[in-house]
């Protein structure tokens, strides 16, 4: 069984603009309908980066962006690790409902996605990755656009994740 596990997608983290942000919300939307309509669970990660900082629990940067929020019953994990595992409970979650393939998108590729999906692939899960529903920021040696696609087709794909068109994901 699948599930979609969406990572991320918070108010302050969007609101500071990542590579093709809006082109990774599209693709996530059309993914996250589709699991709806199929009734592929969808689970959200939510970062808690502690007092005082744009992602601390309760802030309205905090919140996961008005376009992708959970409807009720969909389950959310809040996390203050990059990987959505690490005292959460979501191994737990997943294992209970007999989930052994993630489909894993959201912010950021090379912190949390990245963390996540090698946990994930660690642990004994299926990861599918679909290509463009990643994003992060420049940094100081690359632009977001450089580490998005340098992960999917250098780090993850045919080694901890099966990287594959939005299309393509068969849920």
């Amino acid at each position: 069984m699948k599930a979609l596990i969406i990572i991320d997608m918070q108010t302050a983290l969007m609101q500071d603009t990542p590579w093709n942000g809006q082109q990774v919300v599209e693709n996530i939307l059309r993914l996250r309908d589709r699991c709806r309509m199929q009734g592929v669970p969808v689970i959200y990660i939510r970062h808690d980066d502690g007092p005082d900082t744009a992602l601390a629990k309760g802030g309205a940067g905090w919140e996961i962006m008005p376009q992708l929020r959970p409807e009720k019953g969909e389950k959310v994990f809040d996390k203050q690790y990059n990987s959505a595992f690490k005292g959460t409970g979501l191994q737990e979650y997943l294992r209970a409902r007999g989930i052994d393939t993630l489909v894993l998108c959201g912010m950021q590729t090379e912190y949390c996605v990245d963390a996540t999906c090698k946990v994930a692939f660690e642990l004994g899960f299926q990861v599918i990755i679909p290509k463009n529903t990643t994003t992060t920021f420049d940094c100081d040696f690359a632009t977001g656009e450089a580490l998005a696609k340098y992960y999917e087709e250098q780090i993850w794909a045919g080694r901890y994740a099966s990287v594959v068109p939005v299309e393509e994901v068969r849920l």
